[in-house]
């Protein structure tokens, strides 16, 4: 899953960025307003953890701005000003959750997971899929209460796919969330990780709807 962070203090956006990775998402970090609106008007991600003291832009607007071009992603406020007043206005503003500054990188991430999680309609920790269990926290999937042997790519596409559960996939939207941004993307590299998931989780799975994408989940 493609994450935005958008902090400006180099050595925080540097962690956070380093903890999300670990914990199994594609991230992209900027450091200022304007880029972060440019690449949050003009690409897809999963959710956005923003830093409100920012140069240029500062989050409060850009968040403004964001909803007000009808752009739905979840946003994670990150912010060192704490107070009640701005935590509501930043709520109404349309954040999904707010989180004040200093803070721990298990909170960040437990945070994010439940914005993912309520975002795509799941109230669980886990996901389910018939008998396909996602587990963000433990970065895990099983079957039948069997853990799988995924590599980072296949994790990151059955996370999608879980999270987009009853939903059509397109390739070209699961490309942008499995790859760092300037990575060269083959025309059938998601097709090949794909079928290398197939023969993990069995065919039936990940279904193909022609011209359309790929669906978890159908009824």
């Amino acid at each position: 899953m493609r994450i935005l962070l958008v902090e400006d203090d180099r050595r925080i956006r540097q962690d956070v960025q380093a903890a999300l990775a670990s914990a199994g998402y594609v991230v992209e970090a900027v450091g200022d307003g304007e880029d972060a609106w440019f690449r949050g008007s003009t690409e897809d991600y999963a959710a956005v953890v923003l830093d409100l003291g920012l140069p240029g832009l500062d989050g409060m607007s850009l968040l403004k701005r964001w909803r007000g071009e009808g752009r739905v992603f979840p946003v994670l406020i990150l912010t060192a000003r704490g107070t009640w007043r701005e935590r509501v206005e930043g709520i109404d503003a349309g954040a999904d959750d707010y989180l004040p500054k200093p803070f721990v990188m298990e909170e960040l991430l437990a945070r994010l997971r439940a914005v993912l999680r309520r975002h795509g309609g799941h109230a669980a920790a886990e996901i389910a899929v018939g008998d396909v269990v996602l587990d963000p926290r433990q970065i895990r999937v099983t079957r039948n209460g069997t853990a799988l042997s995924l590599s980072p790519q296949e994790y990151r596409l059955v996370s999608y796919l879980m999270h987009n559960a009853g939903r059509v996939v397109s390739q070209q939207e699961l490309a942008e969330h499995l790859q760092a941004e300037h990575y060269e993307r083959e025309s059938n590299a998601v097709e090949v990780l794909v079928g290398r998931v197939r023969r993990k989780l069995g065919g039936g799975f990940i279904e193909t709807r022609r011209g359309f994408g790929y669906l978890v989940g159908g009824a």
